[in-house]
């Protein structure tokens, strides 16, 4: 099913009698619903405005990300969060939507420094799991009032409601980046790198380290991004307070792009053929957790993000690489559907938050007809 309009989405949502599996571009299929009917918002699509001077762009959900992208680039600006394309990852097809970004929080290297989709967002349109249109937020950050359903629907995986129409804050393209790389550190050594860089005055917009697993050289990448002048100072005083250390300089913005999207896309983990997962964790209690999995299973592969904040690991298929205890949240990104119908894909809550979570989903979807499955 296609609807062209909100209404026409209402109108089959209110009506129907089976439940749906929302779809957008079909780029992150992650979870397994049980829904027996597709519902695809591709059909709502369009930049609806787009104010420059003010900031400001709102899409219909349908819209693929790649035109959004074009439409801000032609003005110099961009979306400041750096979604991720799983397309690679997963080895899926299709395009990327703005709906999709929306509904699962995605959020590149430069939520370290930016903040996440959710923070960017100002409104929100969506249709609940009766058919009713609800609309919270508006097109700029003082007509966000009420209850926050901005920040809810974002990262709820379209089990709340299926988003029609999204306002988001954008923010000018930097002049220039550059990038400082440093070899041979043990993963604590840049566990500790990272975190000297991100809480010093130089405004470090990307700080990951990939442990060179494959046979490569360890390497931690530091990411500056900004005026030509400020970059090119803040790169000399990253030098000096590295300086004992094996320090290389990028600084041709085409390759520091390169870089960086390896990293947004977890390139090394792309068409190879273990699980990954991937792991929200306290920055420094990251080198640790890792070396407890890579003790207990075989883990072939580790990508660190957001100064360790975020780990991406890829293990033989089938393992449950979620530890008993975990201070944080792991996914299930990447397997077979054996595997994520047998593992629970998203994080089990404690008890109580679940409670919660069946009661907000109750009242946003109390027949169940949003993406039964995923999620619960």
């Amino acid at each position: 099913m296609r609807p062209e309009s909100e209404a026409e989405l209402a109108e089959m949502i209110a009506g129907a009698r089976e439940a749906f599996h929302i779809r957008g571009g079909g780029t992150r299929a992650i979870g397994v619903t049980t829904a027996p009917q597709v519902l695809e918002t591709g059909g709502l699509a369009g930049i609806t405005l787009y104010e420059p001077g003010a900031l400001t762009l709102v899409a219909r959900a349908g819209t693929p990300l790649g035109e959004i992208e074009a439409a801000l680039a032609a003005e110099g600006q961009r979306l400041a969060f750096e979604p991720m394309d799983h397309r690679g990852l997963l080895g899926t097809q299709g395009a990327p939507t703005i709906g999709g970004v929306v509904a699962a929080n995605v959020s590149g290297p430069r939520r370290v420094q930016a903040g996440a989709c959710r923070d960017f967002m100002l409104g929100v349109r969506f249709v609940d799991g009766t058919g009713t249109v609800v609309k919270n937020g508006g097109r700029v950050m003082k007509n966000v009032t009420g209850y926050d359903l901005v920040k809810l629907i974002s990262g709820s995986w379209g089990t709340l409601g299926v988003l029609t129409e999204v306002s988001l804050k954008v923010l000018p393209q930097p002049e220039t980046a550059a990038c400082v790389m440093i070899d041979g550190l043990s993963e604590a050594e840049a566990q500790e790198v990272m975190s000297r860089a991100i809480t010093s005055p130089f405004e470090i917009t990307g700080a990951s380290h990939a442990p060179g697993d494959s046979g490569d050289v360890p390497l931690t990448l530091l990411r500056i991004e900004g005026f030509a002048g400020s970059v090119s100072y803040r790169l000399g005083r990253l030098q000096e307070m590295f300086a004992d250390l094996s320090v290389r300089v990028e600084t041709d913005p085409d390759r520091v792009a390169a870089l960086w999207r390896g990293v947004r896309d977890v390139e090394m983990m792309q068409g190879t053929g273990g699980d990954v997962w991937k792991l929200s964790v306290r920055p420094s209690a990251a080198p640790g957790l890792v070396a407890e999995l890579r003790a207990r299973h075989e883990v072939s592969r580790v990508l660190y993000d957001w100064a360790g904040g975020l780990v991406w690991i890829e293990c033989v298929p089938g393992t449950d690489l979620r530890p008993e205890g975990l201070a944080g949240h792991a996914t299930l990104i990447r397997a077979s559907e054996e595997t994520r119908l047998s593992l629970p894909v998203f994080q089990p809550e404690p008890p109580a938050v679940a409670a919660l979570t069946r009661g907000i989903r109750a009242r946003f979807d109390p027949r169940g007809m949003l993406n039964p499955g995923i999620m619960a």
